[in-house]
């Protein structure tokens, strides 16, 4: 899979850069490749299948490649964990099931029990779901003709949003609406510095999903546009013995971005435990 990504992603290269080497861009080609589009390339190919426009009245509710991807991902999800989940009834666990159990034990005990405390079980299903969710939308973008859900900027935005409304509630259920305003910044501190300290606090309930979808969607878009960057190297300077380098250190990232997806799915996953741990039992 990784040869023939690289391939692909060679070809698209190809296909951008004319025969006489003049007006070729990798800018427009790093911006067309992580920018958001309603069409989908077809590699090896020079079409692309155009998604159907949707509109309701003034709004623009079109689908774009990014919502398919996100569609594939969530299917393959799906088919992972519903074979898991027919092996159920198994004495012993096996396939499927024995490699998903490893990692609900593994966030229920180390995660979610250590990061959230008591009731930990109550935001376990939440914490899995944005895992496995990121992960395999991390994964999707490394199959030669797919695109990256997480390398959208919108889609990481979405992901820190819903990870902000559980934040918050997480603190309103625990203490009610009133006392987690005022869990927001610890106590004890001197009156004179309270006009200060509650500007920076609340700014910081917002500034903690921002870095979560900033760093999602940096770390996701780095790779490809490396990737981008090595392949044109052989078309902007015209040599094919620039090959010998830039398609070993391509295959090179390619095989880094597969740990890369894993550890980012699996960062952001402890980032918003952290902070619905934080939430919901304040320092004091």
């Amino acid at each position: 899979m990784i040869a023939a990504a690289a391939l692909a992603a060679t070809e698209t290269v190809a296909q951008q850069a004319p025969e006489t080497g003049s007006g070729f861009s990798v800018t427009d080609l790093i911006m067309g490749h992580i920018l958001d589009s309603r069409e989908i390339e077809i590699p090896f190919t020079h079409t692309a299948i155009a998604l159907p426009p949707l509109h309701l009245g003034p709004y623009d509710l079109s689908i774009t490649r990014s919502v398919v991807m996100m569609w594939i991902a969530s299917g393959l999800l799906l088919v992972v964990t519903l074979a898991a989940a027919r092996r159920a009834k198994d004495a012993v666990p096996t396939g499927s099931r024995n490699v998903l159990e490893v990692f609900v034990k593994y966030f229920r005990e180390e995660i979610a029990g250590k990061l959230i405390g008591h009731d930990s079980d109550r935001y376990l299903p939440y914490l899995l779901t944005c895992f496995f969710f990121v992960w395999f939308c991390n994964m999707v973008g490394l199959i030669p003709g797919f695109a990256t859900p997480t390398g959208n900027i919108s889609v990481t935005a979405c992901l820190a949003g819903l990870a902000f409304l559980t934040i918050q509630g997480a603190g309103v259920r625990q203490y009610g609406l009133v006392k987690h305003l005022k869990n927001v910044v610890p106590g004890g501190l001197p009156l004179w510095l309270y006009p200060i300290m509650v500007p920076v606090e609340i700014l910081g309930q917002f500034t903690k999903p921002f870095a979560l979808c900033i760093r999602l969607f940096a770390n996701m878009t780095a790779g490809h546009v490396v990737i981008i960057g090595l392949i044109s190297l052989i078309f902007i300077l015209k040599s094919a013995w620039v090959a010998t380098v830039a398609v070993p250190f391509t295959l090179f990232i390619f095989v880094l971005e597969l740990l890369v997806c894993f550890i980012q799915a699996y960062i952001f996953t402890t980032l918003v435990a952290t902070f619905i741990g934080m939430s919901a039992h304040p320092a004091h």
